[in-house]
């Protein structure tokens, strides 16, 4: 059998129930030949459950540290972030499939270096923690002792989003200027749209300037076009006057 204490100790994490960790890490192969339930007694159910966790964990803690960033963007780097590359990664650094139960024909074609597998197993040990001890516990284990918190400030460093809605109104300092938003056209098939937004700016009714733009949602259409006036502004010298 692995060495569930050694896993307990990369992980940093003590179960109260080790057997919590133990069907976190048995692969449906081991679970179907020593099993009389065959998969009921493997991490697939937990798998399910961690990714939801993983997902909540992630969500909430861009949502309250990352302020600036659209729905759009806010997805698009979730994205990056819980994906199967970094579970993957993730699984390596903590030796994850030297502790993974396998059945015999998975261990011959390699399972416990299979990319899938592997990131799997990291969403079944998040379940694990969270059934474990509560969520509270599982935000903790996620951000921290897996190092999620550390990839998404790094990646959020480099990032490219802005809040060019906020910036634009930030560029006047003039309670008479005034920034409307419409919807101008919609495009696309259903699955994959693509919206188109303008952006009017004006001062005690005049015309400032305006721009369109576009964007996968309306919201990221009317960012695209604050963000096209906003380098008209800066090209024109505009500034408040």
């Amino acid at each position: 059998m692995p060495d569930f204490v050694r896993a307990q100790k990369l992980l940093r994490y003590s179960f109260s129930d080790v057997s919590l960790l133990e069907r976190a890490l048995t692969h449906t192969s081991y679970a179907n030949e020593h099993s009389e339930r065959g998969h009921w007694d493997s991490n697939q159910r937990l798998e399910f459950l961690g990714d939801s966790v993983l997902g909540l964990v992630i969500s909430t803690y861009m949502y309250e540290n990352y302020p600036g960033m659209a729905e759009g963007e806010l997805s698009r780097f979730r994205s990056s972030i819980v994906c199967e590359e970094t579970l993957y990664e993730v699984a390596s650094a903590f030796c994850l499939g030297e502790f993974m139960l396998f059945g015999r024909g998975e261990i011959l074609t390699g399972g416990n270096r299979k990319i899938s597998v592997l990131a799997d197993c990291v969403e079944s040990v998040i379940a694990a923690v969270y059934l474990d001890s509560g969520f509270e516990s599982a935000r903790q284990f996620v951000l921290g002792n897996l190092g999620f918190r550390r990839r998404i400030d790094s990646a959020g460093s480099g990032f490219a989003f802005s809040d060019h809605k906020s910036a634009l109104q930030e560029f006047f300092h003039d309670p008479a200027v005034q920034i409307s938003y419409s919807i101008t056209g919609r495009g696309g098939p259903d699955h994959d749209p693509f919206f188109e937004a303008e952006v009017s700016v004006s001062r005690n009714g005049a015309h400032v300037c305006s721009a369109c733009g576009k964007g996968g949602s309306k919201k990221a259409a009317e960012q695209d076009a604050a963000g096209k006036a906003l380098a008209e502004l800066n090209a024109s010298g505009n500034k408040q006057k």
